[in-house]
């Protein structure tokens, strides 16, 4: 391969470039450009076609245009307080126009006379002379910059205080030093796709003679940006198999099988599907490693509780591990009824008695009973005791010894102290909560051998997310809902007095036959920079609101303790509403709740209104969710008519994506993968999967990339420390 590679380019940095001196390297730097491949990665906005702009004299009225003009003269006046009119005059030698902006003086410092400039926007007419209000402006160059005449004009993103121009000249100066620029890729793959070459396509992604060209080029680098992510990804696979000393789980289904047809409704075809797909990885030789998706209310529980029962029937342990306690008490006693109904939970002994038993690992009858323990920072529990008859140490005691068989619990799982005897199985919940290293430790804990990990997410992703962000992991997916799962009616309704009157008078109703009411608030405590409604403050006015119903108020700052009174008081029907946070946003499940009135909900993000609304009822209805808000965003406004059109999870995660972008939903995972700078993965799909087929294949082949070690040179210098994450996950 000829040509500096883009792995030895991150070796130069930025400020060896012609432009980029002192304080505008610094601000490169600042903004994430600190090498030349950074720079020559840091790819235009947009491209203006000068071949295809409209003289001004030709321009129709009220036509939305982009022109190209020089600048003659610019100033501002302040005819008034607080009013600022920055006035432009540009020529393209044959007409003038007039450029208004208000309240925008920094025009004055960007645009300087001699400039060429591109304005985007409305053309009319004020008082007999040509003008554009407000247009978007796009400085094309100085006086003497020649990189803008007679071709296709690249505008890049500016840095911190290094405008366009400078950028577009410092990059046609890296380039011209640069070049060529090698190529990786195997000539036969390049070949075989259609791509052009590294070096065609970073020189024209910049500088196109035409858009045609432009288009070729961006299509070589979006396929570049996946391959890097997908070889990544493929190698962190690989490395985990080659690696783990996993454990072949018996092939034998005793307790399995008595748990399901002990349930008391048949499994969804999705459940057996899952529940076969995971049981033929446990019997495997090599740590199961799967991402399990599922709509809420989908039955990843019953399928979770199937895998870990996998584990115990050969003589290992499971653990769940959740990131909050109240979730982690919530799947306890989910399980902990879900063992009962099947018959398979121990007897309950009296407070202070002995265990009385040797361990149960080894046991072959058909009554074995499986034992339960819950582990958190403030509580524990076991499911053959009183609740709050075990005491810690005990609890302790019995998952080192091997008589407890499944443990669920918080992070305090992983902290020192805790020993597992044989633990097999690993289930981990909502796991974006999680630090990748959190997860490590948990799968350290039983020692020599790899437990099969399996990672559940209520989080409706979409299949282009999942393919880069979890894609050296085995995706399940419960595509189907339980029969009789009641809709939901989500209602947008105005914060007025007035426009509230229906859905008190539903939460009234809804009482009246022993129905509850969750009632969502943003925050805990009021806040005078924040205009949203607080728990404790609309648990005080809801009590006037509804004298006669019984409340209660949940939130985050409360001690464990009287949080877990709270929630228990509610499960029991003692509560008529419950006043709140997000702290209920996953996994809990109350049978009777089948109102919700979110306040401020333009304030949330789509997939946590999704989560929020998954929370009502799965027994019983119909439901109704109110989304009390009034959106001053076009986001706002767009999530919640999402809301209201769908109540399929996956709909709204694609629309989620569309509205945010993946770059916030990338930042909202751990060490993120912001490393796409040009690719779209709604728009680039089937970019994604040829690089995911040819990354997985290139992979198989040469496991260690020794034959493709400019690969694996240019994985670790441009992801840098994204790659030791997508490693150790």
């Amino acid at each position: 391969m000829s040509g500096r590679t883009l792995a030895e380019l991150t070796g130069f940095p930025v400020d060896a470039v012609k432009y980029l001196k002192g304080r505008r390297a610094a601000a490169l730097r600042k903004a994430g450009i600190s090498t030349v491949a950074d720079l020559l990665l840091h790819t235009p906005r947009r491209y203006i076609d000068r071949s295809r702009t409209v003289p001004i004299h030709e321009v129709e009225l009220g036509e939305e245009v982009t022109v190209i003009a020089t600048v003659r003269r610019v100033g501002t006046r302040r005819p008034r307080r607080n009013l600022a009119i920055t006035e432009a005059v540009v020529g393209d030698g044959v007409s003038v126009l007039t450029v208004t902006w208000f309240n925008q003086t920094f025009r004055e410092r960007q645009l300087t006379v001699g400039a060429e400039v591109a304005l985007s926007g409305k053309l009319d007419r004020f008082r007999g002379k040509l003008q554009m209000k407000s247009p978007a402006v796009d400085v094309l160059s100085s006086a003497t910059e020649s990189l803008v005449t007679g071709r296709v004009v690249p505008v890049h993103p500016s840095a911190g205080e290094v405008s366009p121009g400078y950028l577009r000249r410092a990059i046609h100066n890296a380039l011209q030093r640069a070049r060529p620029i090698g190529d990786p890729l195997p000539t036969a793959m390049r070949e075989r796709l259609g791509l052009i070459s590294r070096d065609q396509a970073i020189a024209d992604i910049h500088f196109p003679e035409s858009m045609e060209d432009q288009g070729r080029a961006r299509a070589r680098l979006v396929f570049d940006e996946l391959f890097r992510l997908e070889v990544a990804l493929a190698l962190s696979k690989q490395k985990m198999i080659d690696r783990a000393i996993g454990i072949s789980h018996t092939p034998t289904t005793e307790l399995v099988e008595r748990f399901v047809s002990n349930l008391p409704y048949q499994l969804t075809s999705a459940q057996v599907r899952v529940i076969s797909e995971i049981r033929d990885d446990m019997v495997a030789p090599h740590p199961m490693h799967r991402l399990l998706l599922g709509e809420v209310g989908s039955g990843k529980t019953v399928v979770a509780v199937a895998s870990l029962l996998g584990g115990v029937e050969g003589g290992y342990q499971g653990a769940v591990m959740a990131p909050t306690e109240v979730l982690a008490e919530q799947h306890y006693l989910s399980i902990k009824d879900l063992l009962e109904q099947a018959v398979m939970a121990p007897a309950v002994e009296g407070d202070g008695a002995e265990l009385g038993m040797s361990s149960l690992f080894g046991q072959e009858s058909s009554d074995r009973p499986v034992t339960l323990a819950l582990l958190t920072g403030t509580s524990s529990e076991v499911s053959f005791r009183p609740p709050g008859s075990a005491r810690r140490d005990d609890v302790l005691g019995w998952i080192a010894d091997g008589r407890i068989d499944l443990v669920i619990g918080t992070h305090a799982l992983i902290q020192e102290g805790i020993r597992f005897a044989r633990l097999g199985v690993a289930v981990v919940d909502e796991q974006h909560r999680f630090g990748v290293h959190q997860r490590v430790d948990l799968k350290e804990k039983a020692g020599d051998l790899d437990p099969d990990l399996l990672i559940m997410t209520a989080t409706p992703i979409p299949r282009t997310l999942s393919m880069t962000l979890y894609g050296d992991l085995d995706v399940s997916e419960l595509d189907e809902m339980p029969p009789g799962r009641p809709e939901v009616t989500t209602v947008h309704v105005a914060k007025g007095p007035p426009d509230l009157a229906e859905a008190y008078e539903r939460v009234r109703e809804q009482a009246e036959i022993n129905r509850q009411t969750f009632v969502v608030c943003p925050l805990v405590e009021d806040s005078a920079k924040i205009e949203a409604a607080s728990a404790t403050a609309e648990y005080e006015r809801l009590q006037q609101v509804f004298p006669g119903l019984r409340l209660g108020l949940l939130h985050g700052q409360m001690r464990s303790a009287d949080k877990q009174t709270v929630m228990q008081s509610f499960r029991d029907g003692h509560l008529d509403v419950l006043v709140c946070t997000t702290v209920i946003e996953v996994g809990i499940d109350i049978p009777h709740s089948t109102v919700m009135i979110i306040e401020d909900a333009d304030r949330f993000g789509l997939s946590q209104l999704h989560q929020l609304r998954g929370r009502l009822s799965r027994h019983s209805g119909p439901n109704w969710c109110y989304l009390v808000a009034e959106p001053a965003t076009e986001e706002g406004e767009a999530r919640i008519n999402a809301m209201i059109s769908t109540n399929d999870g996956f709909r709204l995660a694609e629309e989620d994506l569309r509205i945010r972008g993946q770059g916030t939903v990338f930042g909202a995972r751990q060490a993120g993968l912001s490393d796409l700078k040009l690719a779209n993965i709604l728009e680039d799909m089937d970019t994604l999967v040829t690089a995911r087929k040819e990354a997985f294949r290139l992979v198989a082949a040469d496991p260690d990339l020794d034959r493709h070690s400019e690969i694996r040179k240019e994985i670790r210098a441009v992801l840098g420390d994204e790659v030791e994450w997508l490693f150790i996950s």
